[in-house]
């Protein structure tokens, strides 16, 4: 009898397999290199609304994409067909496209000495995610629902509960004999509460918990009281008169001011000059408390890969320390774009040329407690939600409709909405003045609660 790791270790060598025997086969169709990317996966949904069941969804993919190369032009297809005429045709397309797409200097696999992948476990994969019967996935999501209702009266209604789990198998073959698979999965629940005063004005807020492995995530109730305390605090909301005042960002939205950080430092903006940090590296462009990490070797982390999208042992690279802009993240591309060495920061889907993401990539924790940043403010903003995008890349300008909770005498004295938040990202990034100690990873990217100064919050 088969096991199932046995039927595992079976299934990771076929895939393996297959992506080896198709860049040997792109080599002697002529191609000077080649890359094969394979995918497989499942996943499992269900949004459950008032307690009935809205939507259920169960899948499972596999697809498959090449990059070939003749000398400097390259093509990238790919295919869900896994029979031999599919991928032949696959293969034969790719083949046919790069011969007739213009060269381009910079192209290129990496070179063999810089492939490998991180040995050790990295604790991303977890079988139990799929441990619960359907029926009580569909009751975790019910009873986080439920947790909001019975929190208040005034949780009146729901955008529903849901819980979701996934697993994904990944290999990577080159040209270079590079051959490299990982698994990960994840789990998460979710719940969106409505609540309605006494004059009928409603508010909704959320709360989700997301884990590797179902023995990490919050349990429902939690996830439903906590999604409900968001929303009852957002009851009874006004607007207030234009100011300038300190402004606090719950971790929620701090991550969204890293992710400019990101977008600014990722080495496709730059080298096309669509960056304000563009030819600032060695220079000072936030305050002396900013310390920011790419990370895609942490154990468990949601940004972690033992090798990036192109076959480079992932790894911890600083990218702002105490203010000062180390590193820019590359992949291959954009490193001989810039005449720097990657940072493993290759992302890539099925085809195309690998785009650049993070690894778990946050900013350092301070040394006080949220109640301790907004207990030293006599007057200001703390945001809840950002909304629309207002950022301007090149220039840094930035302005953004937002709603959160007035801060009076060190208090959450009262919700507010319709407001903008307004500044310049490069005076933003200098006016962090304090960083707090509640750093907690819920996605790939991350921050703790910040305290900005000298921004204009705008209202009426």
């Amino acid at each position: 009898m088969t096991t199932t790791l046995e039927a595992d270790n079976q299934q990771a060598t076929d895939l393996k397999s297959l992506a080896t025997d198709v860049v040997g086969r792109a080599l002697k169709g002529g191609a000077t290199a080649a890359e094969c990317v394979v995918r497989e996966g499942d996943e499992f949904s269900t949004v459950v609304r008032l307690g009935q069941v809205e939507t259920l969804k169960e899948s499972g993919s596999k697809a498959i994409g090449v990059r070939v190369f003749f000398g400097q032009r390259s093509a990238s297809t790919y295919s869900s067909d896994f029979s031999a005429a599919g991928i032949a045709r696959m293969l034969q397309s790719a083949l046919q496209l790069a011969k007739i797409t213009s060269e381009d200097p910079c192209a290129g696999i990496p070179e063999a000495a810089q492939l490998g992948s991180l040995s050790g476990g990295l604790n991303l994969y977890h079988e139990d995610v799929y441990s619960l019967p359907g029926t009580e996935r569909i009751a975790y999501a019910r009873r986080a629902e439920k947790a909001a209702l019975d929190t208040d009266p005034r949780i009146k209604n729901s955008d529903g509960g849901s819980f979701d789990a996934a697993t994904g198998r990944k290999v990577l073959a080159n040209s270079h004999g590079f051959v490299g698979e990982y698994r990960r999965s994840y789990c998460s629940v979710a719940v969106v509460p409505i609540a309605q005063d006494g004059q009928g004005n409603m508010q909704r807020d959320y709360w989700y918990s997301v884990a590797r492995s179902l023995a990490k995530l919050d349990s429902a109730e939690e996830v439903g009281k906590e999604a409900a305390r968001r929303t009852l605090r957002r009851l009874g909301a006004r607007k207030v008169k234009t100011a300038h005042v300190p402004v606090v960002l719950d971790p929620m939205v701090a991550t969204s001011m890293l992710e400019h950080i990101f977008e600014g430092v990722n080495g496709d903006s730059v080298y096309r000059g669509a960056s304000f940090l563009a030819g600032k590296l060695g220079q000072k462009i936030a305050g002396p408390n900013v310390t920011v990490i790419d990370d895609g070797t942490m154990v468990g982390g949601f940004g972690t890969s033992p090798f990036d999208g192109e076959g480079i042992p992932t790894r911890r690279t600083v990218v702002i320390e105490n203010g000062v802009l180390k590193s820019y993240l590359l992949n291959t591309y954009t490193a001989k774009k810039l005449g720097l060495e990657t940072t493993a920061n290759a992302s890539r889907g099925l085809a195309g040329t690998p785009g650049i993401g993070p690894g778990n990539y946050f900013l350092q924790p301070g040394t006080k407690t949220p109640k301790q940043i907004i207990g030293e403010i006599k007057d200001g903003l703390y945001v809840t939600e950002f909304l629309g995008h207002g950022a301007n890349l090149v220039t840094g300008d930035y302005s953004r409709g937002a709603s959160g909770l007035w801060i009076v005498n060190g208090e959450l004295a009262y919700p507010v909405e319709e407001i903008t938040v307004a500044g310049n990202l490069k005076d933003i990034f200098c006016n962090i003045s304090e960083i707090g100690t509640d750093l907690e990873f819920r996605g790939s990217v991350a921050s703790p609660t910040i305290r900005i100064d000298g921004l204009t919050v705008g209202g009426e």
